[in-house]
């Protein structure tokens, strides 16, 4: 199996200022360049985009690599801290912790607790990962490896979601076989600023999968929230008032 714990990043275009800072975390022997896709629509949109490595692969190194890219102020808020698979298991722990102090944190594929996926083949396991062909092949080319390894140990130890208070978004294919969205319901249940939204027909691999496009405008209007709000407190801060409608912060649902 090829491991990767290398980091990727993707700037905005000349011109526009940077809007914010998203540092995802990849999954389970994933090769951080197969968020291109992701990578370049977000940045298209003035968001940077920090991409860390396979934390199953090297916990402390790629631990050590999310803290210094959250904690990089030459990149603007919001900083948020996105993952896939068991890179969203380790934002979650992370935060809850109170390793890092994210803005806000984006959370796609979330593994449920004690459900480890076993294949028959790399191909039955594309097949439960994602319907997109493409991303089937990058994932193969890449040499990226199975999501049936184990977790590191001390990843067994629960942590209490309900102290995360930062606005929290789940995103969960409607069709994931290899962590079905019940599994985690409970997870989002307890955050209190969280709100898990359902793709449909999505598999594992959301971030990846062939609505790849809906989901990066559903992360882009959460960034935007994220921001609009901020605002809103600058001018407060300021005691000034300039006709912006606070928004609604995210609803503790489970959708």
């Amino acid at each position: 199996m090829t491991t990767h714990t290398t980091t990727a990043r993707w700037d905005e275009p000349a011109g526009p200022h940077a809007r914010g800072t998203v540092v995802l975390a990849v999954g389970r022997g994933e090769n951080p360049v197969v968020y291109q896709r992701l990578g370049e629509r977000l940045s298209a949109d003035a968001y940077r985009v920090r991409v860390a490595g396979d934390a199953t692969a090297d916990p402390d190194e790629v631990t050590t690599q999310v803290k210094a890219l959250l904690a990089d102020e030459s990149d603007p808020a919001p900083r948020v801290l996105a993952g896939s698979d068991t890179g969203a298991l380790l934002a979650l722990r992370l935060t809850a912790q109170r390793a890092v102090a994210p803005d806000a944190l984006i959370l796609a594929g979330l593994p449920g607790a004690g459900r480890e996926p076993r294949f028959e083949s790399w191909e039955d396991e594309l097949r439960e990962r994602t319907s997109c062909p493409t991303h089937r092949q990058r994932l193969t080319d890449t040499g990226s490896g199975s999501l049936a390894v184990d977790l590191p140990p001390q990843w067994h130890e629960e942590v209490d979601p309900a102290g995360i208070t930062v606005p929290v978004l789940g995103l969960h294919g409607a069709d994931d076989e290899i962590s079905p969205r019940a599994a985690v319901r409970g997870v989002y249940a307890r955050m209190p600023a969280s709100r898990l939204t359902s793709v449909a027909g999505g598999k594992h691999d959301v971030l990846n999968d062939l609505t790849h496009r809906s989901v990066a405008a559903t992360i882009v209007l959460f960034l935007e929230s994220l921001r609009q709000n901020r605002e809103i407190v600058r001018d407060a801060d300021l005691g000034v008032e300039r006709g912006i409608v606070r928004a609604s912060s995210p609803a503790a649902t489970t959708g």
